[in-house]
């Protein structure tokens, strides 16, 4: 067992981040000394990376909660999409080092700005924490559609797409205006009546993958124009921020 005061020195933690961690239930220590001090065994440590390998990821403390805490958490499955990820990252940080010695070298007149892309790094997180984190939103879709036959999963879908095709007329508005917001509502009844319960949190996370580019865009794209998954990103996001 070792002492909140070990633990900060070998880990780089501070002690007021460890005793915040305690406080929100997110690393509660594994026992206390008779003068009340938080000890630490090897369960806790290993709980601790897995803490500060999401944060390194840029994981909010609260995705982080949800994910480490989930009954069906596989360690193995998170440290190899962390890997990818932290891959991914590298070697972003990697091109931007190159591309910055070449502005040294050629002057500041490339215009290249793929450098700066995330949409693939975004689109592999934003799919990774569903994954990681919406076990029982899964679950819940599993049991709602199991009794479906095709064609009626097949007449869902279709209306759940239609609801982007509305989000596409919608366009000419600010994603903050009423109409638009009313869609964002909308959309949530919807998932939550044939999908599953839909908190802003997975509303959140969802909007995050409509705009992360690759299938998710695309395909909202098709029903409801060009720029139709940003926008609606964009008015999700407002959404939540109001309702949580």
């Amino acid at each position: 067992m070792m002492t909140v005061n070990d633990v900060s020195k070998m880990t780089g933690v501070s002690i007021r981040t460890l005793q915040y961690y305690d406080n929100i239930g997110l690393l509660k220590p594994s026992g206390r000394t008779d003068t009340g001090y938080r000890l630490y065994d090897d369960t806790a440590l290993e709980r601790l990376q897995q803490i500060l390998l999401f944060r390194e990821l840029e994981f909010s403390l609260k995705d982080i909660s949800r994910i480490i805490s989930a009954d069906n958490f596989d360690r193995d499955k998170a440290l190899e999409q962390q890997i990818e990820l932290l891959t991914m990252k590298r070697e972003r940080i990697d091109n931007l080092i190159e591309f910055a010695r070449k502005i040294r070298t050629t002057g500041v007149d490339i215009m290249d700005f793929s450098v700066f892309d995330t949409k693939k790094m975004k689109e592999y997180e934003a799919k990774a924490k569903e994954q990681w984190g919406n076990t029982a939103q899964y679950e819940q879709y599993e049991e709602k559609t199991s009794s479906m036959s095709d064609d009626e999963k097949s007449n869902v879908n279709k209306r759940f797409m239609m609801i982007f095709a509305e989000f596409g007329k919608l366009k000419d508005k600010l994603p903050d205006s009423k109409e638009v917001q009313q869609q964002v509502e909308t959309l949530r009844r919807f998932i939550t009546d044939n999908y599953y319960d839909c908190n802003t949190d997975i509303l959140s996370s969802l909007g995050t993958m409509y705009a992360a580019g690759g299938e998710f865009t695309d395909n909202i794209d098709r029903y409801g124009g060009t720029g139709t998954a940003v926008f609606t990103a964009k008015a999700i996001e407002i959404y939540c921020r109001a309702h949580s």
